[in-house]
């Protein structure tokens, strides 16, 4: 993280020692026939390139033995209960930048062209292997003429081929193209970016929602307004008023961190949870897959709502915030509203009570 995060790649050979897919092909082809799985195909042949989104039928994708095209399975993760594990394996990062996990099948000289990610990623190589030729660029014009974005004029400086277990890091903006040598899968482990723009849009809506809350309902008096001969001109003393009913709104340092931490935790709009889950008075808590949780000194946020904290129960949820799962003698001694809020989520399918997952 000192050396290299968002400043330099990294290559790490056996990053996973004896690493092999975790799901079979079949299993992949699947998972992208679902149609709450993001799933898109990429090929490229003697009429250029080529781009759909899924769902797809097995029938939908190209043949096996054509070469040059590329499955990409996004937010696995949430779906298949190993990938969930092994993306949590990058939680040195904070859970506010973890993404998810996506797999790439390609068959032999698959690839999406030299492209730039505007986020980290981990590149882990799964199965067969894959030429990558990576280099900052300087140049980010983008071809016009393909439905992709690939870059027009890009200079690689390195290249390296992956077996699997092989893994590389590459921070934004780093730009990479990656050549399937042969079958082969590859992972890679996304991160969020939110750009300065998308955030003041998602706080100022949500605070937006809050607003009577924050600023109260009190009108705009003007008892020494006299008459004018400028009617179209806009009352300073108006102006004022609106910008302390602005400033009133983003003021509150709570409210802000509210915002953000309900925006952050707030599910894809391509996940949903199976409400009416076994409400334990017994075995240990762990949060489902899909579940975004997270928290700061005052608040707990989970799947976009939020709740005030403090104390021994704050505490509590902060564990489980960071290992996602908390034993049963600790679910034991919180107090009986602590316990009632955990039992709230299981029935909302956020959190399963249970013998922990092996």
């Amino acid at each position: 993280m000192k050396r290299h995060w968002q400043k330099k790649p990294l290559l790490v050979r056996a990053a996973v020692p004896g690493f092999a897919p975790l799901l079979s092909k079949a299993e992949l082809f699947d998972l992208a026939a679902r149609d709450e799985v993001e799933s898109r195909v990429v090929a490229q042949s003697g009429r250029g390139w080529q781009f759909r989104r899924g769902p797809f039928t097995r029938r939908a994708l190209p043949p096996m033995s054509r070469p040059g095209w590329t499955l990409l399975v996004q937010g696995v993760d949430l779906h298949v209960p190993a990938a969930h594990d092994l993306l949590a394996q990058f939680r040195f990062v904070p859970e506010a930048r973890l993404d998810d996990l996506m797999i790439s099948y390609a068959t032999e000289g698959g690839g999406v062209g030299p492209h730039f990610d505007s986020y980290d990623v981990f590149l882990l190589q799964a199965h067969g292997r894959r030429r990558w030729r990576i280099g900052r660029q300087t140049d980010f014009t983008l071809r016009d003429d393909v439905p992709l974005k690939i870059l027009a004029n890009f200079t690689p400086e390195e290249e390296h081929v992956l077996d699997p277990g092989d893994m590389l890091y590459l921070p934004p903006g780093y730009a990479h193209d990656g050549i399937a040598e042969g079958e082969c899968q590859t992972y890679s482990i996304g991160f969020r970016s939110p750009g300065r723009a998308e955030l003041a849009r998602e706080l100022l809506q949500r605070l937006a929602d809050d607003t009577s809350d924050i600023v109260g309902e009190d009108v705009y008096p003007d008892p020494g307004q006299p008459a004018t001969a400028t009617p179209g001109a806009l009352p300073p003393q108006l102006q004022r008023f609106a910008r302390d009913a602005l400033r009133a709104v983003v003021r509150d340092p709570l409210a802000l961190d509210r915002a953000l931490g309900e925006y952050l935790t707030e599910p894809k709009s391509n996940v949903w949870f199976e409400g009416g889950g076994r409400v334990g008075k017994q075995g240990d808590a762990r949060l489902d897959a899909r579940t975004r949780m997270m928290y700061d000194e005052h608040h707990v946020f989970v799947n976009g709502e939020s709740w005030r904290a403090a104390g021994r129960d704050a505490a509590l949820m902060r564990r489980l915030a960071d290992r996602r799962a908390l034993p049963f003698a600790e679910v034991a001694g919180a107090s009986a509203d602590a316990r009632a809020l955990l039992r709230s989520w299981a029935q909302a399918g956020w959190l399963h009570f249970g013998k922990a997952r092996r």
